[in-house]
This record gives C-alpha cells, sequence and structure tokens, in this order.
C-alpha cells in the first residue's frame, strides 16, 4: 500500500498543476496493484476530463471495478459519456447561497434505442440523497418515466457542490440547471 500512496500522492501534487498524462496511468497502475479504487478512481476521471479517448478509459472503468470495486467512490461513473466534462463545467456555475437539507441530481438516461448520441441526462432535486431518489425511481416510488424505463445511474461528481441545500435554492437551481444544460447541447429531462 506505501508504493501506491507514494506514486499517486506524488501524482496528485503535479496533476493539479499539470502533470503528465504518463504519470496519471502511472498511478493508474500502481491503484489497480493495490487495489486502491480511490486512487484509481481519480487517476480515471483526471485522464477524462483531459480529453481521453473513450476507449481508454472505458477498458481502465472495466479493470478497476475487476479488481477494486469494494473501495470505488460513488462518484465515479460506471461508463463513458462524452460530455461528462461539459456537465462538470456547467453545474458548477450554480453556488448555492444557503444551507438545508435538498439535494441535486443528476442520472444518466440510456437512448442508444433511439438517439444518435446514446446519453440523456435526468435533472432532479430531493430530501434524499442522490442513490436513494435513484432506488425509488427505479423502484416505481414517485417515479420519473424517463428514469424508470432508462435510468442507467446516479452521476455524482458534477453535483457533490450542491447537496444539503435549501429547498428554495434546489427548486431554484433544478430548473436553472436544467435548461443551462440543454443549452449546452444536452439531452435532458427533468428540471421541474
Amino acid at each position: 500500500m506505501r508504493r501506491s500512496q507514494e506514486i499517486v500522492g506524488a501524482a496528485r501534487g503535479p496533476v493539479r498543476s499539470g502533470g503528465s498524462n504518463a504519470a496519471l496511468w502511472d498511478a493508474f497502475a500502481c491503484a489497480l496493484e493495490v487495489r486502491d479504487g480511490l486512487a484509481g478512481a481519480q487517476a480515471i476521471h483526471e485522464l477524462w476530463m483531459r480529453g481521453e479517448i473513450g476507449i481508454n478509459v472505458e477498458r481502465a472503468l472495466e479493470r478497476l471495478w475487476a479488481v477494486a470495486a469494494s473501495s470505488v467512490p460513488d462518484w465515479l461513473p460506471m461508463r463513458h459519456v462524452h460530455w461528462l466534462p461539459l456537465a462538470y463545467e456547467i453545474t458548477a456555475r450554480f453556488i448555492p447561497a444557503q444551507r438545508g437539507r435538498s439535494n441535486i441530481y443528476l442520472v444518466l438516461l440510456d437512448y442508444s434505442d433511439s438517439r444518435a448520441d446514446p446519453y440523456g441526462v435526468y435533472v432532479g432535486m430531493s430530501g434524499y440523497s442522490p442513490t436513494q431518489r435513484f432506488e425509488q425511481h427505479k423502484a416505481g416510488i414517485r417515479a420519473a418515466g424517463s428514469v424508470l424505463k432508462r435510468g442507467l445511474e446516479v452521476i455524482t461528481g458534477p453535483t457533490l457542490h450542491l447537496q444539503r441545500i435549501a429547498r428554495t435554492e434546489a427548486v431554484r437551481i433544478e430548473g436553472e440547471l436544467a435548461e443551462a444544460l440543454r443549452a449546452g447541447g444536452l439531452f435532458v429531462q427533468g428540471g421541474h
């Protein structure tokens, strides 16, 4: 474990200040070696945000889930979505002013049977955690049809800063975020 921490720790500093992709791949390999899901997820996520080729990200995700599933963090998506960096960029523009009990969440939707871009996104808000609310949708509890039928997974990363906010803020942000994602070219459901 020490070797992984040294390499991943060494990669973390340069990653923030412009470290190389090769250093990230080295950190990823080391994380796989010691089955460190968090370190592996951080390396994959940074490569993804830097525009790494989709097939490379998909393969890395498969390898990480195969060896370190129990320690992979919730915020790491299970599949490559080309517009995820844009979703992060757009979502980061929304800064809540008050804390509270509401959460904004995004759900990845599968439209591979009907659209050229196989993925869409559902924007929602709830007093439940994003994962709990997704499970409710999938169980048919106050479910949006798009999530019930097409929901694949919660996209946690972009909305981490939009958790535990005031309900009035959540209502406003939910609608505005949906519109901003649509304006960015994403296929959006929800956001009401």
